[in-house]
């Protein structure tokens, strides 16, 4: 069954760094610009000659690393992680990255993503006497790695990579070489860049931008890319592979700036919106945005529909993004305090709002309550992605799908219960189309589950 699925759900942000004579405050900065993808603990774990030094905290990037600590932290090369946990998850040891000590080395280990059968494997490492320090999915790998035969790091992942199964980005540190890794549906995204002779890797590639760094390539399915002093090395640890991204760093998680797959994040979003407002025109005076990330989408539709797009919803720039929030009352509460409604913009006019994605409908129902008391003589909510009905298991926080308003009710049934006036959102042709990737598969290069529960893996511990 599918409908309780806690404490799973992580959307996370990597950035490492190799062949820097400051590899820990450029690496500061990369996670710095990646900190929309997890806001509750942050990490880095620096390589000074031949010991790794782990260094993370619960908070902000900021307010992890302090300027003395950032003096203290030498070294030439750096992986590090931002961090949003699920549920019960909330405590320092799940701060990654992990850090293990062997006999004559070690490894620093962090992850985007989530495993679909990390409870067997746990349960099976345990069974063979493996203590796990965490309670998250990223240390099944390590416990892996260090029960495989082979003696050689590399092979040794290649062996222990065939085993796990869902959606992971990972970046692994040891004292001779740096290995970016990423799953063979490429649901997570990882780019590789340079700055000057030095190695970058990130989830996402405004964080070259922040560091000044150019982008290389993206890390493809399958794919484990090795750097060391002699440079990059690209392997496949296997060839069954079909790209099937995360169709919501597309529509919500990603920075406008980023580009993912070779499209830019801001492009799509314009194109949703455009491909929304070809679909569910509606008679209005203006178009307004949910911000920040519906935002380029309101543009495209307000292009296409030939109104006005207007500021008629202001955020506060203080408050945490309430979809990853780790609890209902906290983005209840979130949603409280980061919305208001411009009067003079809005009243006596038929508005349409635009926002990326309706998941609990908790900000919906208090934005259209604003504009109601702004004055609004009719709302129109137009979402730029389909309705979300399915829990995701491979690192996005949608936990169960009592959770998704969308999941045991009708479009207007939700239009009632967010009290618009009509509600319509964008078809899964629409998204595919206005995201465009150059991939001939059956949702080109999509993941499209959470809409339409056509998973691309088998669901292991949760079928």
């Amino acid at each position: 069954m599918l409908t309780e699925i806690r404490g799973l759900n992580e959307e996370c942000g990597v950035f490492g760094i190799w062949g820097h004579k400051d590899a820990a405050r450029v690496n500061y900065y990369g996670l710095h610009s990646l900190q929309h993808r997890g806001q509750e603990g942050s990490g880095i774990v620096v390589k000074d000659g031949d010991k790794l030094n782990q260094y993370r905290g619960l908070g902000l990037v900021s307010e992890v690393f302090t300027k003395d600590m950032m003096d203290n932290m030498s070294g030439t090369a750096a992986i590090g992680h931002v961090r949003y946990s699920g549920a019960g998850q909330h405590d320092l040891a799940n701060v990654q990255p992990f850090l293990f000590h062997f006999a004559n080395s070690g490894l620093a280990l962090c992850h985007n993503g989530n495993l679909v059968n990390s409870k067997r494997l746990r349960l099976e490492l345990e069974s063979q006497g493996s203590i796990f320090q965490t309670s998250s999915d990223s240390e099944v790998l390590a416990h892996l790695i260090k029960r495989n035969p082979k003696t050689d790091l590399i092979e040794a992942l290649k062996w222990s990579l065939q085993r796990i199964k869902g959606g992971f980005a990972y970046l692994l540190l040891t004292q001779t070489e740096m290995v970016a890794m990423l799953d063979p549906n490429g649901l997570r995204p990882l780019a590789i860049g340079r700055l000057g002779d030095a190695y970058v890797v990130a989830s996402e590639t405004c964080a070259f931008d922040a560091i000044g760094a150019r982008f290389v390539r993206d890390v493809k399915p399958g794919e484990m890319v090795i750097i060391n002093d002699s440079g990059m090395r690209i392997e496949k640890y296997t060839t069954e592979t079909d790209l099937a991204l995360c169709s919501l760093e597309y529509i919500y998680f990603a920075r406008p700036d980023s580009n993912i797959a070779g499209i830019n994040i801001h492009t799509a979003r314009k194109n949703m919106g455009t491909a929304l407002a070809k679909e569910a025109l509606v008679e209005a005076d203006l178009v307004t945005a949910v911000p920040e990330s519906a935002v380029p989408a309101a543009i495209g539709f307000a292009e296409a529909a030939g109104l006005p797009y207007e500021m008629g919803l202001i955020k506060s720039r203080y408050v945490a993004r309430t979809f990853i929030q780790p609890s209902q009352e906290l983005r209840e509460q979130g949603v409280k305090m980061k919305l208001s409604a411009v009067r003079s913009i809005l009243e006596g006019k038929r508005v349409i709002v635009v926002d990326d994605s309706l998941v609990r409908g908790t900000t919906t129902i208090r934005m259209v309550e604003l504009l109601r008391e702004a004055g609004a003589a009719e709302i129109h909510v137009r979402i730029a992605s389909p309705m979300l009905k399915y829990p995701c298991f491979y690192g996005v926080d949608i936990q169960t799908t009592e959770e998704l308003i969308g999941h045991n009710h009708t479009v207007d049934e939700v239009r009632a219960i967010i009290g618009a006036d009509s509600l319509a959102f964008l078809s899964e042709e629409g998204l595919i189309n206005a995201v465009n990737l150059p991939v001939n598969n059956k949702y080109k290069g999509l993941c499209m589950a959470y809409f339409n529960g056509d998973y691309p893996t088998e669901l292991y511990d949760f079928a």
